[in-house]
């Protein structure tokens, strides 16, 4: 323990000492050299390291060392490396305890020093590279003194520097000006400015702790202390704001724990004091009675001088950083008021402090709004604080509700959180409408705000009728428990069904399942309820309670994985495992009983069978004993029996997928379950073909509507069982395929006959394709299979002009999906063995999906199918869209796979940006695939696209009619090529594509093209315009290329520049020039078409780099270079009167070399320099 010298010796020392130095300066330097910027520079080992610099601390007299001081040995000491404030704060706290009390120690005896060591350790830590320079000052009331105080740059000398008042110190910092002050330590790299932050917080809170019983009250220290930081923190600066901001605020923290404790002696002493008064009740004084009355004085005078130092803080840091510009400065405050509210409540828990919280609930950065929320967590999270926040609670609440749909997660999730907190804690705060907003978010599409909103309603709804039905008699302990159980289901029916969202029951139970999930996975219970004759609830319900009893065994047995919902999480720990397996046990071992008999009571409804036949697909294989193969065959018996009453779609696909799971080579039952599945299907078969006997016979179809209806029911259920499992060994297209050849003037099968039998064929071919390197071991199986492939492609061809919207749809996606995977098994085929055999379908069907996708998919508003969709509800708009996404889907994956050229994709793509919004995705992603496969060949596709576009809308043009809704317009098909344009990211890698655009649409422009005075340019010149937008992209040696191909074009033709008519030509010659100067198209046709003469066109040679010319400018030059950027000065030259693209004198030899003057022969373009005309 360091001694305390006497007060009145410390204090004549300290006058002699400032009177000896009242006019004396001191200057402590950091060079570049020695220390820098060390923050940069520090290992993130915490190390010591040597320090060759000195500071006023290192001076011989002071021990500065406390690594040795244990060992009390004086010789030691002068081998142990000194060590600077700053770098203290690398080494942990252990090391920062004992280097703060050598320096209080090197304090005692020498403040001023010690002090400006202080004031350079917080100059240091702002990342500050400069010279700290400190003068004394008699008094603060000089004028000159405070006209001294600025905030400077000196542009001439290159430094910047601050000079404020720290009394008695003047204090100017300078530092050099292109010193990089954004690299402060608290905002370098995650880790380290992490770590630095938090360390150096301790170093704040240590210095105030170990001074707590000596220095902090000598009006000396804390005074400079809280001058130096409050002037920081104003600064300018952005490093000394933030930096000094901190230590302010955790400097006020530190002041607070030291209030804590002086108000605990301060209690302690005056319980002594009554007891001591009351055993001394005779006696007015006593020496004990006095001394206890003398501690607590000097005791509330240490308080009331700490609380002063706080006030000062508050007023002069944070009432002025609270709103700083910095969002970083501005959550330092926020989480530091926080603080100072809950631990001392009695000077800052009150309205005046509370307003800045709320209003800072506003803040446009999220985590400045985040550390409100969590600073409010804690202080309505304590009962004892709860009075004081009345008014704050109904000034702010309705701003805090609203903050649960902030665009930050994880700020609607802490503001959930306190409205839990809230709930909880005061009944009467929220209003039932408050709750309704509120419990809405269970259906959230995050899944944290959703559970937290699902804890609001199982305690605010859930709980609250339990606990009311918990003060009924009850018979015995299960009966009470099925009351309970029930009134909590009774009341999550209600409120699902008052929400309106009937198609959420799996978000509904996953919201409720981290605070609910007891009740949910009371299986046994719900059971119960569900097979009482008379249970309480209506159908309706019923049907609801079902769906949320096998989302919880959904939930159970997968987790809370969600199609839709992010944010959960997605890895379990060994302990999640376990209860995972144990409850996959218990639902098991439940539902293998019990779910028999619900399938009995519910037979008759077919939305509870379809949710209850998807229960066995989550039973565990390894529960499934083989003791209990009765529970098993009774399961399957009904699971028949229902598939006998139902044929909806929804029943079929949850038994078919049911079997699937039941079927599995890692169940138990598998061989019990296989041979039961293959008995359905058997006798499914039997009755479809006894069927079709008679009505198949002939060349036409002949059956009742009954009959069609048995055909149409055991189609459908082939069909869906054939989607999950391969029926191969019934060869059900040699079944059926012979209802595909009557023709429709013979009277063919209805529509959702043909429907359902192309989606079988379809399946059936996909299972033969896909077990081709199990089935195919001879060529005459191989032609067999090409055989049915080529005759399902030719009667789903039929099918596609058929009259009926659904069959064309399904014809069309039976062919895409067969093709496609054709292809695949084309690829992944094995030489060595016999495989599918090539098939490439025929022109005529490849032109009839290509038209069918132009035809059904990109539907124009304009058109009878788009306002048959508009004029419907939103929902089957949706569907619809839906639909044709999907046939666009699938012929584009014709595309990709190679089954259909590359070239039929220019029609998909013409529509890029007209259907945006709706396509643009799935042709964007067509684009990427293609460019994969041959850039070369994608590049000609998109050219193809482009010409096509305009070629149409030049004959639309010419022919003079109405526009065609399917004809663009030039400026819708100039933004698509921009569009283009853009999907070329890597210039290098898409060099050859860009040029290869370049060569084929000038091609197109002056193919076979011979000028007559009839047709003086090109028919499709003004296309050049729209291939300006891919000049950009050249590379500067290809422009050279590309000009010279140009330029081989025009060279026999006689161009004038005065007529509008080669404007194209201007346009897009002046887009590859501008790119090789950065600038656009634009801008050189503007210089092109001002200030020169109609007889006159000057030439100017422009570097790439720019150059000023030293010739002087007429008054006609200068209006010429106004279009052009300040560095590009230009220097003109005269000519003779003729134009280089006007009509020539001399002879065609004359004309070409004055053609090629123009264009700029090869030799003298380079990559440095473009010649250019203006």
């Amino acid at each position: 323990m360091i001694s305390e010298p006497p007060g009145t010796s410390r204090s004549s020392q300290q006058d002699k000492t400032s009177q000896d130095e009242a006019n004396s300066s001191r200057a402590v330097n950091h060079s570049e050299d020695e220390s820098g910027n060390e923050n940069r520079k520090k290992s993130v080992r915490r190390r010591k390291r040597p320090h060759n610099g000195s500071e006023n601390v290192k001076c011989a007299k002071a021990s500065c060392s406390r690594v040795n001081k244990a060992g009390g040995s004086h010789s030691k000491k002068r081998h142990v490396e000194a060590v600077t404030l700053f770098e203290v704060v690398t080494m942990g706290k252990a090391a920062m305890q004992a280097v703060i009390d050598d320096w209080i120690e090197a304090y005692m005896k020498n403040r001023d020093s010690s002090l400006l060591d202080l004031i350079s350790f917080f100059i240091q830590c702002s990342g500050c590279k400069g010279v700290v320079t400190a003068e004394m000052c008699q008094s603060k009331e000089e004028s000159d003194v405070m006209n001294k105080m600025v905030e400077e740059l000196d542009e001439v000398a290159g430094l910047q520097y601050k000079r404020f008042l720290a009394f008695p110190w003047i204090l100017t910092v300078t530092w050099p000006m292109d010193a990089d002050s954004v690299e402060y330590p608290l905002i370098q790299s995650a880790p380290y400015g992490r770590w630095f932050h938090s360390e150096f917080s301790d170093f704040v809170s240590v210095l105030v702790a170990q001074c707590q019983h000596n220095i902090i009250f000598d009006s000396y220290l804390m005074n400079t202390l809280i001058s130096l930081l409050t002037e920081l923190s104003n600064s300018y600066i952005r490093a000394f704001r933030h930096t000094c901001t901190l230590a302010a605020v955790k400097l006020l923290s530190a002041f607070l724990n030291v209030a804590l404790s002086l108000t605990v002696g301060i209690e302690n002493s005056q319980k002594l004091s009554k007891v001591q008064k009351a055993k001394n009740v005779r006696q007015k004084s006593t020496p004990q009675l006095d001394k206890i009355q003398k501690k607590l004085k000097e005791l509330q005078e240490k308080r009331a001088e700490i609380e002063s130092m706080m006030d000062i803080i508050f007023k002069g840091v944070f009432l002025k950083r609270y709103c700083d510009v910095l969002p970083e400065i501005r959550s330092i405050c926020m989480e530091e008021l926080g603080l100072w509210m809950k631990l001392y409540s009695s000077v800052f828990l009150n309205d005046s402090y509370l307003k800045y919280m709320g209003w800072m609930l506003y803040d446009k950065i999220p985590d400045v709004r985040l550390k409100c929320v969590l600073s409010l967590q804690g202080l309505y999270g304590d009962p004892l604080l709860l009075p004081k926040l009345d008014l704050f609670t109904s000034r702010f609440k309705e701003r805090m509700i609203s903050m649960t749909l902030d665009k930050d997660n994880e700020v609607a999730v802490q503001t959930m959180k306190l409205l839990v907190l809230i709930s909880k804690t005061s009944d009467d705060v929220l209003s039932p409408e408050d709750y309704k907003q509120l419990l809405q978010f269970v259906y959230s599409a995050q899944r944290p705000l959703a559970a937290t909103a699902g804890e609001l309603l199982f305690s605010r709804h859930l709980n609250t009728v339990a606990d009311a039905s918990d003060t009924q008699d009850g018979n015995n302990e299960e009966e009470t428990h099925r009351q309970q159980t029930f009134a909590r289901l009774k009341a999550l029916l209600h409120f699902y069904q008052e929400s309106e969202l009937h198609n959420h029951v799996v978000y509904l139970v996953d919201s409720l399942w981290d605070s609910g999930g007891a009740l949910l996975k009371d299986w046994s219970t719900l059971t119960s309820i569900l097979l009482q004759d008379s249970p309480g609830l209506t159908q309706a319900e019923q049907t609801v309670l079902v769906e949320i009893m096998v989302a919880s065994v959904r939930q159970a047995s997968e987790g809370p994985v969600l199609a839709g919902r992010s944010g959960a999480k997605k890895v379990m720990n060994a302990r999640e495992k376990k209860i995972q397996i144990e409850d996959c046990n218990k639902l098991t071992e439940h539902f293998l009983v019990m779910l028999p008999k619900l399938l009995t009571k519910f037979s008759g409804s077919w939305d509870v069978v379809a949710s209850l036949m998807k229960i066995p697909q989550y039973f565990l294989s390894e529960s499934l004993a083989a003791e209990k193969t009765q529970g098993l065959s009774v399961l399957l018996a009904e699971m028949e029996a229902v598939l006998d009453l139902h044929s909806g779609t929804a029943v079929l696909e949850a038994a078919a997928r049911t079997y699937l799971s039941l079927c599995g080579e890692e169940m138990a039952w598998c061989s019990l379950t296989r041979a039961a599945r293959d008995s359905l299907v058997q006798r499914w078969v039997d009755h479809l073909t006894a069927l079709l006997e008679d009505p198949a016979k002939g060349d036409s179809f002949s059956a009742d509507d009954e009959k069609t209806g048995e055909i149409l029911t055991t189609l459908k259920k082939l069909t869906a069982f054939h989607n999950c499992h391969d029926l191969s060994q019934w060869n059900l297209f040699k079944l059926l395929s012979p209802l595909l050849s009557v023709e429709s003037s013979q009277g063919e099968a209805p529509p959702q006959v043909l429907q359902e039998l192309l989606q079988c064929l379809c399946f059936s071919m996909l299972w033969s394709l896909n077990t081709s390197s199990e089935t195919l071991n001879s060529r005459d199986k191989a032609l067999a299979q090409r055989l049915q492939l080529r005759l399902f492609c030719e009667r789903s061809h039929v099918c596609l002009s058929h009259s009926d919207l659904s069959l064309r749809r399904q014809a069309f996606l039976g062919v895409c999906d067969v093709l496609t995977a054709h292809s695949y098994q084309l690829h992944v085929w094995d030489p060595t063995s016999f495989g599918p055999l090539l098939y490439t379908p025929s022109p005529k069907l490849q032109r009839a999906l290509l038209t069918f996708v132009c035809a059904h998919v990109f539907v124009g508003r304009d058109c009878d199918g788009q306002s048959r969709v508009s004029e419907t509800l939103e929902v089957e708009r949706l569907e619809d869209l839906h639909a044709r996404r999907n046939l666009l889907a699938a012929f584009c994956k014709l595309i990709v796979h190679g089954v259909l050229e590359m070239s039929m994709a220019a029609e998909v793509f013409m529509y890029y940006m007209k259907y945006y919004n709706d396509f643009g995705d799935i042709i964007k992603e067509t684009m990427y695939r293609t460019r994969q496969m041959d850039k070369i060949e994608s590049a000609q596709t998109l050219v193809l696209c482009l010409q096509q576009l305009f070629v149409r809308l030049k004959k639309e043009q010419e022919s003079g009619g109405r526009v065609h809704p399917g004809v663009q317009t030039f400026t819708s098909i100039k933004e698509l090529a921009r569009r283009f344009a853009l999907t070329f990211g890597d210039l290098v890698k898409f060099r050859e594509c860009i040029v290869l655009i370049h060569r084929n649409s000038v091609d197109f422009v002056f193919h076979e093209f011979r000028q007559s005075p009839g047709t003086p340019t090109p028919p499709y010149l003004s296309y050049l315009t729209i291939l300006s937008e891919f000049s950009s992209k050249l590379l500067k040696p290809d422009k050279k290329a590309v000009f010279s191909y140009l330029r081989k074009h025009t060279a026999e033709h006689v161009i004038d520049l005065r007529e509008e008519c080669w404007q194209p030509l201007i346009y897009y010659r002046a887009s590859l020039l501008a790119a090789a100067e950065g600038e656009d198209a634009v801008s050189y046709v503007g210089s092109d078409r001002k200030g020169l003469p109609p007889n006159r066109s000057p030439f100017s040679k422009q570097k790439l780099e720019g150059s000023k010319s030293p010739c002087p400018f007429s008054p006609l030059d200068s209006q010429a270079s106004k279009v052009h950027r300040p560095s590009s000065s230009t220097s003109h030259q005269k000519t003779t009167d003729l134009g280089p693209f006007s009509v020539p004198l001399e002879p065609p030899a004359r004309r070409l070399n004055a053609e090629g003057s123009v264009l700029g022969s090869s030799s003298d373009m380079d990559d440095d320099a473009v010649e250019v005309e203006l």
